[in-house]
């Protein structure tokens, strides 16, 4: 059963100036008879936090039904000790949203919950499909009974998924269990997609074939866990195991873990983990995010050199890479900005003045460190510019006597349909313009972005093996007409609560 809470809806994050490149949510499941599940699910997703910030949910299975409990806001607004308490059981599944199908409402907080002829299944879901309009026509055929998707307040890919779990049946029109409905709905289903769900008896995981997203295995001493990030492993104290292959299903019930494939792995992770999205201290193919930005810092001062005074990042997503310019150009490391930690959201509309301000709300410059400094400034990536510029403008105020702009990913020329919330193409800064006029438009005194094959290399991953469309427009799998993606997809038409196939069916 689904569980609101009270008035628990709350508003839209705040913050003034650009919204930076969004992940699509953390995942988060484990199984652990004895222990206090959905504690364990609370601390998993404050690990994942960084992943989504609009909405948090969890559900806990006694063996006998399935309890969800989901709302927007943090992880630490969602969850007190009275609801967490509420939550009993020895399965538990996790979620942490950032919207990138479906709006951000109550509605389509995660996890999602069915029916089935057998019992019921909650499901969360870190990244985004693109043959939704292909899985709602699915939906809509679906025989009546369980699972059926007519009138469902839900508009994301994540609720057919779901549905489609919910309401399989045989040739004889006998249901399937839920992990038989898997076999039979996953190869179906294209696109990034990072699955924990569980019915009343088995945790369940998944991972897309090409493992777009991340997805690890940790065992407990009396259990198992899974979830979006090994640093999420860390804070539960679950020890690594592997990663949830591409193209795997596994289970975890009474019996042990089993695993089998309903598809054929061929990998194409997400190199953006790497650059901006995972946490630094996540380990993701064998390879160390903090140690990948690094190496991507020593690159860019290798290929982008300049004379300065002080190197400094903009905190926190351009720190690692600040550190490794430093080190390989020989100039100074230091702080240059300082970070307000408690900003990251906010429910009080700022006032005009505030709001014109723009940046000043999240950083503000030491002065004293970077007056007459000339200062190579580093940062992760730029999407639309707006924040940069008012970055600029502000050392420029504060006396910096020159501002070099270094980026340790190359420019965004493309937008992302695998479970990243970029701007739309046409909004995209570096689309349409050089790198000199990027830098001329930031009001920077230069400007240089790391090569492609600089930043590849420094997370040690095969070129091959990673997914970097959002750079050079080469997209790992083939992707539907135009009108058949976006985050609105569902949106219009299924508010009023009709079938998912008559809102995308084409003439």
């Amino acid at each position: 059963m689904n569980v609101p809470r009270g008035d628990g809806r709350l508003s839209h994050d705040l913050l003034p100036g650009e919204k930076g490149p969004q992940d699509a949510c953390g995942v988060f499941g484990v199984w652990a008879p004895g222990e206090e599940v959905a504690k364990l699910t609370y601390f998993g997703l404050y690990a994942l936090q960084h992943r989504g910030q609009e909405s948090a949910g969890i559900a806990v299975s006694n063996g006998s039904q399935i309890l969800v409990f989901k709302d927007m806001g943090l992880v630490s607004q969602v969850f007190d000790e009275t609801s967490l308490g509420s939550l009993t059981g020895h399965i538990a599944v996790g979620h942490a949203r950032y919207s990138t199908t479906g709006a951000s409402v109550w509605e389509n907080a995660q996890p999602t919950f069915r029916a089935t002829a057998q019992g019921s299944i909650a499901l969360g879901h870190n990244g985004n499909l693109v043959n939704t309009a292909e899985l709602a026509e699915l939906v809509a055929s679906l025989p009546q009974g369980p699972g059926r998707a007519t009138k469902v307040a839900a508009t994301n890919d994540t609720d057919l998924v779901t549905a489609l779990l919910a309401g399989q049946v045989d040739a004889e029109g006998n249901p399937l269990s839920v992990e038989q409905a898997a076999t039979k709905v996953l190869p179906q289903v294209k696109g990034a997609f990072s699955l924990v769900f569980m019915d009343e008896h088995t945790l369940y995981a998944a991972r897309d074939l090409q493992g777009i997203r991340p997805l690890v295995l940790g065992r407990l001493e009396r259990g198992w866990v899974v979830a979006s990030e090994t640093a999420a492993l860390d804070i539960c104290g679950a020890s690594f195991v592997r990663e949830i292959e591409p193209g795997e299903l596994i289970a975890i019930d009474e019996n042990g873990l089993r695993t089998s494939r309903f598809a054929e792995a061929a990998p194409k992770g997400c190199v953006f983990e790497y650059v901006y999205l995972a946490r630094p201290d996540t380990d993701i193919a064998g390879r160390n995010v903090y140690l990948s930005r690094v190496e991507m810092g020593r690159r860019l001062a290798k290929e982008a050199p300049v004379e300065a005074d002080l190197v400094i990042p903009t905190p926190e997503s351009g720190t690692p890479a600040a550190v490794g310019y430093a080190e390989a150009s020989g100039i100074p490391y230091g702080s240059g900005l300082v970070k307000n930690s408690y900003v990251g959201r906010t429910f009080i509309q700022p006032s005009q003045t505030i709001r014109q301000l723009g940046i000043r709300l999240k950083l503000n410059p030491l002065k004293e460190v970077i007056r007459g400094k000339r200062l190579v400034v580093v940062d992760d990536s730029i999407v639309r510019g707006n924040t940069q510029r008012a970055l600029v403008r502000m050392l420029r105020e504060a006396g910096a006597a020159e501002v070099h702009v270094r980026i340790s990913s190359p420019p965004v020329k493309w937008p992302c349909f695998f479970g990243i919330d970029f701007a739309t193409r046409a909004e995209l800064i570096a689309n349409g313009m050089t790198v000199d006029e990027i830098g001329t438009s930031l009001g920077a005194d230069s400007l240089a972005y790391i090569s492609l094959d600089a930043m590849v290399e420094a997370t040690a991953i095969p070129k091959d093996n990673l997914c970097r469309a959002c750079f050079d427009g080469v997209y790992p799998m083939d992707l539907p007409d135009p009108e058949l993606l976006g985050k609105q997809l569902l949106e219009t038409e299924l508010a009023g609560g009709a079938d998912a196939a008559d809102a995308l069916r084409r003439p």
